[in-house]
């Protein structure tokens, strides 16, 4: 409760309904004095948190001991004591592509031969180059000029759509007017976009796959988002039955699903860094335990919110793993075209 002193007036300033007592009855809001200084503002900022922080960790600890159990006092309305579903699906997945965006790193185009770059072919002596390039050209050497020639043109293999490569859309036009080719409309469509990407990259195909894949990759999120109310309409088919479980209690169900999933990636990712840095063997097999563990918890949120036999719930959730692993396929497909159009 604020210490600010309360209003004479019985107008609230947010609504402006009559209020009596401290609250107003229509929106909640408190009947203070509008003056405040920055220590009730410092104040009910640290409140804020305080109270995010207290219904967060308690709602953590339930979603991953309790599967499916936050869904549930959900559903039958107990709803104060947790943190609300979608604040916490906002939060964890706020600070889960956070930490993905700044692990992930686009890979930079393959310019070396047996490790050695451009600039340490330079410094070799001649002989060095010839050893070097031998494989490379059926046992004939190369000197050190064709050597960082073939290397530049590793990095600049254009990225071919179709057996053909033209160089302008003028003429490829004027071999669709003759005759030569009678392509349909979507293979028109593919050879306009190597003919613009070739262009406009200078026929550096290694910089068009980075940069395409650095735009995929950030459509990530998105994608994921799209596949929330498709996973949620999976399960309405699935419990198609179940008449007192309505949509919106499936959505819920996932965004739950979500979150735990979210957490746990964040977990394999420290572990995989750390075994990065430690060169640790076994965490490869604690990797595959936390992927076990994710695929075991969906069957028991299944099984505890839903509450059918095991023999049901193992039957949906191969059902539900199934038509989410083609609902997966099709936005993968569908957000990496979306990309190319747009790159």
């Amino acid at each position: 409760m604020s210490h600010l002193r309360l209003r004479k007036e019985k107008n609230c300033l947010n609504c402006n309904t009559e209020v009596v007592g401290r609250y107003c009855h229509d929106c909640g809001q408190e009947n203070l004095e509008p003056k405040e200084s920055i220590w009730h503002l410092l104040s009910h900022f640290f409140n804020d948190v305080t109270h995010f922080d207290g219904k967060f960790f308690v709602s953590l600890k339930d979603l991953i001991l309790k599967p499916g159990f936050l869904s549930q006092q959900y559903m039958i309305g107990k709803r104060v004591t947790y943190l609300n579903p979608i604040r916490m699906y906002l939060f964890t997945s706020a600070i889960f592509f956070l930490i993905f965006f700044s692990m992930f790193k686009i890979p930079e185009p393959t310019t070396s031969i047996n490790g050695k770059s451009v600039t340490e072919i330079n410094k070799m002596d001649s002989a060095t180059v010839s050893i070097l390039s031998a494989s490379l050209n059926n046992g004939t050497p190369l000197s050190k000029e064709e050597l960082i020639k073939f290397l530049d043109k590793r990095k600049k293999s254009g990225i071919q759509f179709t057996g053909s490569n033209y160089t302008s859309r003028q003429q490829y036009d004027s071999v669709l007017k003759s005759g030569k080719k009678n392509h349909n409309w979507l293979e028109r469509q593919i050879i306009y976009k190597q003919i613009e990407l070739n262009t406009r990259y200078n026929n550096n195909g290694n910089e068009i796959l980075k940069n395409l894949t650095a735009r995929f990759v950030h459509t990530i999120p998105q994608m994921l988002f799209v596949l929330l109310p498709l996973f949620a309409l999976i399960l309405k088919l699935l419990y198609i039955r179940r008449k007192d479980f309505y949509y919106v209690d499936h959505v819920i169900f996932t965004l739950h699903l979500y979150v735990f999933i979210f957490i746990s990636m964040l977990v394999i990712f420290m572990v995989n860094q750390l075994n990065h840095v430690m060169h640790w063997g076994f965490l490869g097999y604690v990797t595959g335990g936390l992927v076990i563990v994710i695929l075991f918890y969906i069957y028991k949120a299944l099984r505890n919110f839903y509450k059918q036999g095991r023999g049901k719930t193992i039957l949906k959730y191969i059902l539900l793993l199934f038509s989410l692993f083609l609902t997966t396929i099709f936005l993968f497909l569908f957000f990496f075209l979306f990309s190319l159009y747009e790159l």
